[in-house]
């Protein structure tokens, strides 16, 4: 079994809260972890027999020791008064109840309205690159992260991820309020994907679909609480050039991305047109993604100026700011780091980074040429 990442992050989290939330898609091993926890007494919510077992021993749940694991916590919303009144009764006693939510946005909204302040949130992804062997990666960014989506058994893509795609688009979907048709939502998926690592132009995507760009704002709105989509904002500031102010759009998983442009299992993913963008795509979400698992909050951006000067990824934790360039390539250009070293001047960026498949790694000062593996390395220093 694979260990993850996010393990040590919720153990941390229980052991000073009340309870902890873990929120992500489906598929991405929430449950796992969970029934791997030490000390916990799980429950299914999409479980009639589950939901009979919770209600019936609800009061000796309560007064024990073990961990109450709620999974799709989501699914049963008239639970939330009853654990906000069950961890009122008790505040200082922590680690009572650990929630599991797949991408409804509506968990959120209950979790704000019943238990603000009384539990903790972890975000969690399918599998990541420092969650597995260096040697398998190209692997991983090829099928995506999901683990029966192919990276553990490769036959299992493309048809894994068109079958995910086809049941949050006619089941779950719409039972959590996303307001599209499913052929709606399966044609706006595929452009989605057409436009992945661009800027933002609703209204070209609301033309195509003979929508206006309110309701096809609204769609990515939905994409993005559901943990399906990332949209990074752009960085700006008063700096004395004209700066694009447009957010630009990726996948988070790049299986899901790569199904949707069609390719095939046994498909050649350097042969693609589009795959510098899939590359930058999945290359931020890991870097962004392992900020989160160490639980250092960060704010990612993207950054250009109307000259064309540009940083695929700002990042802010910790009151640094770092300004990275991805490039998929093992051969630099010295006009490269240039560039992103006036990037980091405009942004009063205390480090460029220069992200590449180097073999050759250098970490200065205020300037690195690295590959994934050395910044992760370097990201988890600072857990």
């Amino acid at each position: 079994m694979i260990s993850r990442a996010y393990r040590a992050l919720v153990r941390e989290r229980l052991k000073a809260y009340p309870a902890a939330v873990v929120v992500g898609p489906r598929q991405c091993g929430k449950t796992t972890l969970a029934r791997n926890l030490p000390g916990t007494v799980y429950f299914d919510l999409e479980s009639d027999a589950d939901r009979l077992r919770l209600d019936v021993a609800w009061e000796q749940l309560v007064a024990g020791r073990p961990c109450v694991v709620l999974d799709e916590v989501q699914s049963m919303p008239e639970l939330f008064p009853r654990l906000r009144t069950a961890i009122d009764a008790d505040r200082k006693r922590h680690g009572r109840f650990l929630l599991l939510g797949s991408v409804a946005p509506s968990l959120m909204r209950h979790v704000s309205e019943s238990l603000a302040g009384r539990l903790s949130v972890c975000e969690m992804t399918p599998l990541l690159a420092a969650e597995m062997p260096e040697k398998e990666w190209d692997r991983l960014w090829h099928f995506g992260g999901y683990p029966d989506g192919g990276v553990l058994s490769p036959p299992a893509f493309p048809a894994w991820q068109s079958d995910y795609l086809t049941l949050l688009a006619q089941r779950d979907f719409p039972v959590w309020g996303f307001p599209a048709l499913p052929t709606v939502t399966a044609r706006f998926f595929k452009m989605l994907a057409a436009v992945n690592g661009q800027p933002w132009n609703a209204s070209q995507l609301g033309q195509s679909l003979g929508l206006s760009y309110h309701t096809v704002n609204g769609y990515l709105d939905f994409l993005e609480q559901a943990f399906l989509i990332r949209r990074l904002q752009p960085w700006f500031a008063n700096i004395g050039k004209r700066l694009v102010k447009t957010p630009r759009v990726y996948w988070r998983d790049s299986g899901l991305l790569h199904a949707l442009l069609g390719l095939a299992r046994g498909g050649r993913l350097l042969d693609q047109p589009w795959v510098g963008a899939s590359w930058e795509g999945w290359v931020i979400e890991q870097v962004v993604s392992a900020f989160a698992a160490d639980g250092i909050p960060v704010t990612p951006f993207w950054f250009r100026t109307n000259d064309r000067k540009e940083a695929d990824l700002v990042l802010e934790f910790n009151g640094q700011r770092w300004v990275v360039e991805i490039k998929l390539t093992s051969l630099l250009k010295a006009e490269d780091m240039r560039v992103l070293q006036e990037v980091a001047r405009l942004t009063d960026a205390d480090r460029a980074i220069l992200v590449s498949r180097t073999t050759d790694n250098v970490w200065g000062e205020a300037t690195a040429s690295v590959n994934l593996a050395y910044l992760l390395k370097k990201i988890a220093k600072r857990a």
